[in-house]
């Protein structure tokens, strides 16, 4: 099902994709795939072998996802390259990542279980951005290219630049519209 639903997010999200052929064409769909079982291995305290299929995965893609992350479905990595998650990273569903963007830590943080960001549902994060130590972004967040954050962002926050300042907020109602509109269009492709 994870995969299924990563399909339809990247064919969703991505315009550029013509046909469901070119889906075996994106890194961030393999990367998903060898994460899969990566992460099962990480559950299962087979850490090596756990991290050796992460690194034959970051070899193939240019993306480097540490076994321990937990993602939701419809987490799509565009382009991808250059992109480092940690280990305690929380990842929500329908995530939008681009390339170049680290969610890491800062080594400051006092709790060793918790050291990176909590991402909600229906975030999207530009290419290059930083989000780094153990912050939440809420759903519907958007963190634009190149921001640096290290703060909290709330439910609906748009942050931008170095460092990160929030420069908007959607209400509650502009934000159930929107997902609303998200339903919609994931039933037209079921229809398809």
């Amino acid at each position: 099902m994870k995969i299924i639903n990563l399909a339809k997010a990247i064919r969703r999200r991505d315009p550029a994709m013509r046909s469901w052929c070119e889906i075996v064409l994106y890194p961030g769909f393999w990367v998903v795939l060898f994460h899969v079982p990566a992460h099962f291995l990480y559950r299962c305290k087979l850490f090596f072998l756990a991290r050796f299929v992460s690194q034959v995965s970051r070899w193939l893609t240019g993306i480097e996802i540490h076994p321990g992350v937990r993602m939701g479905d419809g987490v799509f990595i565009d382009h991808g390259y250059g992109v480092v998650l940690g280990e305690t990273c929380v990842i929500g569903n329908n995530v939008l990542i681009y390339h170049g963007v680290t969610l890491g830590a800062t080594g400051n943080e006092t709790d060793a279980s918790r050291r990176h960001p909590q991402v909600g549902d229906d975030v999207v994060i530009g290419a290059g951005a930083l989000v780094m130590g153990a912050i939440n972004i809420g759903n519907g967040a958007k963190i634009g290219a190149g921001a640096i954050v290290v703060s909290d962002v709330p439910d609906g926050g748009t942050v931008v630049n170095e460092p990160g300042r929030l420069v908007g907020h959607e209400t509650s109602l502009r934000r159930e519209i929107k997902e609303l509109w998200h339903s919609i269009d994931e039933i037209k492709s079921d229809c398809e």
